[in-house]
């Protein structure tokens, strides 16, 4: 059962940086179909800047500086995709559902393309060093190894998604953006800049959903890169974990880590057939569609997407 937790807190932590960057991104009134894409573009950079951090550190890396060089190469190139998206969706207003499938598409190839020129040399010792446990973890039992036994990412993921739920909740920065995704004309009318409140948080969703692929890399399965086509299709269930927990980034914890457990659980439980793996891993759609239809029927306002979801702001239409 520890095992099994630490797995799905893993897992869940992947899939947590994809929602709380699409919650962003669609709290401004843009679905972005993308974030798969973006999560493959967002691993590239990270292991970029590993590959070059541990060739300047020559044998004797720091972690604090290894984390950092990650970090920043990551959010850069998942931005800079993402940057694309909004270019055009935002100033040239192009349709979101197919631009999002198109840098889908692009991310995941450019992706292949740019691994084939990193150095992966010192790809195991990176994701060792990344992966690494608070020094404490050990000397508590089953807590510390459940709660503590795990990287800095998975830490930095929970804190985002907090600090994304109070800047939606509690700032006039998200009650801007609230408003932008709900009504950009009325928005518009009450001085806000929609423009750029658009091309924001869909920067800043784009650079926080590429954390999550870096991650698995580098932490989930040590610095391997035998396993990355998977990235891709996390994306999808990033967003559609996005539905479940309601357009909210501090249930998208507890939503994660429903839905990596899901994920998991075929591979841990003994004398079950492949077709019933797939089965089993087919449950967080299967959720998710639940939750859809238990939405429409109570047509709770709080729980509904931003009403402009989708649909593409015409000021000279205000």
């Amino acid at each position: 059962m520890i095992t099994f937790l630490v797995s799905a807190i893993s897992i869940a932590t992947v899939l947590l940086f994809g929602c709380v960057g699409e919650i962003i991104t669609e709290k401004a009134g843009h679905l972005n179909l993308g974030i798969p894409g973006i999560m493959c573009m967002g691993t590239a950079g990270g292991c970029l800047g590993t590959s070059l951090y541990m060739g300047i550190a020559n044998g004797n890396p720091s972690w604090l500086l290894l984390v950092l060089f990650s970090l920043v190469f990551s959010v850069i190139f998942a931005a800079a995709t993402g940057a694309i998206y909004a270019l055009l969706t935002v100033s040239l207003r192009c349709n979101q559902n197919i631009t999002g499938l198109a840098i889908t598409i692009f991310g995941a190839g450019a992706t292949d393309f740019l691994m084939s020129f990193v150095d992966r040399t010192h790809f195991d010792a990176a994701g060792k060093l990344i992966s690494s446990p608070l020094p404490f973890a050990k000397n508590l039992g089953w807590f510390g190894e459940i709660f503590l036994g795990h990287g800095v990412f998975v830490y930095i993921a929970i804190a985002v998604a907090l600090a994304c739920t109070f800047v939606l909740n509690k700032t006039r920065v998200g009650l801007h953006l609230r408003a932008v995704g709900e009504s950009p004309a009325t928005a518009d009318a009450a001085g806000i800049n929609v423009t750029a409140y658009k091309y924001v948080a869909i920067l800043v969703g784009s650079g926080i959903a590429g954390l999550g692929g870096f991650y698995y890399i580098m932490d989930y399965i040590k610095g391997s890169w035998e396993n990355a086509s998977i990235i891709e299709a996390f994306g999808w269930l990033a967003i559609a974990l996005v539905i479940f927990v309601l357009w909210k980034p501090h249930l998208g914890i507890l939503g994660a880590l429903l839905f990596g457990g899901c994920y998991i659980v075929a591979f841990v439980l003994a004398n079950v057939t492949s077709t019933q793996k797939e089965i089993i891993k087919m449950l967080p759609y299967v959720i998710t569609i639940v939750v859809l239809i238990v939405t429409s029927i109570f047509d709770d306002k709080e729980n509904q997407p931003p009403a402009s979801l989708g649909l593409p702001y015409f000021r000279e239409d205000r």
